[in-house]
């Protein structure tokens, strides 16, 4: 017998046995007996391979499972050799492997971290040194890549890698248990053709919450697929249609929109009978400024296009209650009662202080709220005439006083409690002038508490300085006066977004023990700013969050949600767990 003729009587392949096998059943007449005999198969197993043979004549190319060898081993990526060059290049640009995965995730490449590992070393690329925050941000904005069509997720079965910001993933029971996403829905905000409105706000949150600085400068943030999770999209959309939403929204839908908000917080007991009022600058980056008035900014020490913008804080929950962008130098004075009418519109009943600075608002406009039964705290210009007096009092009609300082220690103070007739007030009122707190004059704490004791005057008023930290929060961490400058969104939208943002955030440090009192910023690095895989299941959307310090604080207090489900998650229960990896 010829070696020829025994390749076809004798096949080695798998694939090629089952075909001659079956040839010699059908063609050659044979039966299964010396069928069996012949190939070396059991009797049953050809009649199972001639039933499966019938089923395989149904389909579109019955021949392809004979005359196809399947190739062992790891499949290529592409033809023409294109993931690995974008590998390559990603890594010039000086990302970390896992960041490469969770890009190529975004582009439907799917391919693990240990084959980029292996093909880098293979190109002579070396471990990446450890890098600081400000690298990491400079390394993000140098990548230029085409990022997928944001759309609606569709929740079948997967699993990806997210980077950086897997974090605020941990928000999202928050929104749901709060009410917020029904809020949104029952909102005037618009929607798109491809986007609903609850989606698109998410997304623009998403942003906020994961501390992205210059949004057209980093691409990065729009292929990452666990920031689309978390707006129910499979990616954030791309920069411009952020710009092309915000110009759709009105100042009157973002009010209504502060006054549900403040219903929420109203009605979950997060605000106290006080609030502070203060005002910032925002600066303009446009060219055409006309239309703006001068403000003076603190932190440019000069007077420069822009708008005013107003702050209402509670000094007890951090949250943030009211914003205005549109505040202009005629009716400045009248913010505060706006305020007001703000929240007795929202529904709130409780409010009985309100603290703000001595340019804050007029004497007249403190008589108004006398007449409302509002208490203030402010402070009163200091004259000459009025420090020169103050002066010549003996210290044996002055007291001293112990307060809380910022160091969590007690400052001794000397304080004088008086009353004093204001002109354009048109009453008397309680006056209270502070030595000791580090200011070269006394400074000057006008009331209409008089009941109040001088020590719960000065701490209150004290707190008010909460309020200046809360605003450069705003400016530094969810970079309120660069917005224009990246990109072109309405301030007062924006201010909108960045207030829900910032509550969201003081909500979630409430129930980490030990960090009720941390910003922001300091939230974000510790418990937000981190990596991880999503799996999506039939059931449930499986968060892993890599090793890190305060892993086991966020997971202890992830432990009561792990029942719920959300709504825009495909109804899926949300499991946070930690990775088995760093």
């Amino acid at each position: 017998m010829t070696p020829e003729s025994l390749f076809f009587l004798q096949p080695e392949a798998a694939v090629h046995k089952r075909y001659e096998a079956l040839r010699s059943f059908y063609v050659e007449g044979m039966t299964a007996r010396e069928v069996s005999a012949r190939f070396g198969y059991t009797v049953s197993t050809v009649y199972a391979l001639a039933r499966d043979f019938k089923i395989l004549l149904t389909s579109e190319q019955p021949s392809s499972s004979f005359f196809i060898r399947p190739q062992p081993g790891r499949k290529e990526k592409s033809l023409d050799g294109s993931t690995g060059k974008l590998i390559v290049e990603l890594r010039k640009k000086y990302l970390s492997v896992s960041e490469i995965k969770a890009i190529l995730d975004s582009l439907g490449e799917k391919v693990s971290e240990k084959y980029i590992y292996n093909l880098l070393v293979k190109e002579g690329f070396s471990r990446l040194p450890r890098r600081s925050n400000l690298a990491y941000t400079q390394t993000r904005g140098t990548v230029k890549l085409q990022a997928a069509k944001s759309e609606l997720l569709v929740f079948h079965p997967e699993e990806f890698t997210t980077e950086s910001s897997i974090g605020i993933l941990c928000l999202l029971p928050y929104i749901q248990e709060l009410g917020i996403d029904k809020l949104i829905e029952q909102s005037g905000y618009p929607e798109t053709k491809t986007i609903p409105k609850l989606n698109a706000i998410l997304s623009f949150v998403a942003l906020k919450l994961s501390n992205v600085r210059r949004y057209t400068a980093d691409d990065l943030w729009c292929m990452d697929r666990g920031l689309g999770l978390f707006a129910g999209l499979n990616v954030l959309p791309k920069a411009a249609w952020y710009t092309s939403y915000s110009h759709r929204v009105t100042r009157n839908t973002n009010l209504n929109f502060l006054k549900s908000l403040a219903q929420i917080w109203i009605e979950k007991g997060l605000l106290s009978d006080t609030a502070n009022l203060d005002f910032t600058t925002i600066p303009y980056w446009g060219e055409d400024d006309s239309h703006l008035g001068n403000n003076w900014s603190g932190t440019r020490r000069k007077a420069l296009a822009s708008m005013l913008a107003i702050f209402a804080h509670d000094p007890e929950s951090g949250i943030i209650t009211y914003g205005d962008t549109s505040v202009r130098h005629q009716n400045k004075e009248l913010v505060v009662l706006e305020f007001l009418d703000f929240y007795k519109d929202a529904g709130g009943e409780e409010l009985k202080y309100l603290v703000f600075d001595s340019k804050f608002t007029t004497y007249q406009n403190l008589a108004n709220l006398d007449d409302a039964g509002i208490k203030f705290l402010t402070i009163r210009r200091r004259g000459k005439n009025i420090v020169e007096r103050i002066n010549a009092i003996p210290d044996s009609e002055k007291r001293k006083v112990r307060v809380p300082a910022g160091d969590g220690k007690k400052r001794l103070l000397t304080v004088l409690d008086e009353v004093v007739f204001l002109k354009d007030y048109g009453d008397s009122i309680r006056q209270i002038s502070i030595s000791g707190c580090g200011k070269v004059k006394p400074a000057l704490i006008i009331t209409n508490d008089f009941d109040l004791s001088v020590e719960e005057v000065v701490r209150k008023y004290a707190r008010r300085w909460i309020v200046e930290k809360t605003i450069s929060e705003q400016i530094e961490f969810f970079h309120l006066n660069k917005i224009s400058s990246s990109m072109v969104i309405k301030v007062d939208f924006d201010l909108t977004i960045t207030i829900l943002t910032h509550n969201l955030y003081r909500i979630f440090a409430s129930d980490l023990e030990g960090y009720s009192s941390c910003t922001p910023q300091t939230l974000y690095q510790k418990f937000i700013h981190n990596s991880g895989n999503v799996k999506i299941t039939d059931h449930k959307i499986i968060v892993q969050m890599k090793k890190k310090r305060h892993l086991p604080t966020l997971l202890t207090s992830m432990e009561r949600f792990q029942d719920g489900q959300i709504p825009w998650l495909g109804e899926k229960k949300l499991v946070f767990q930690g990775a088995s990896i760093s």
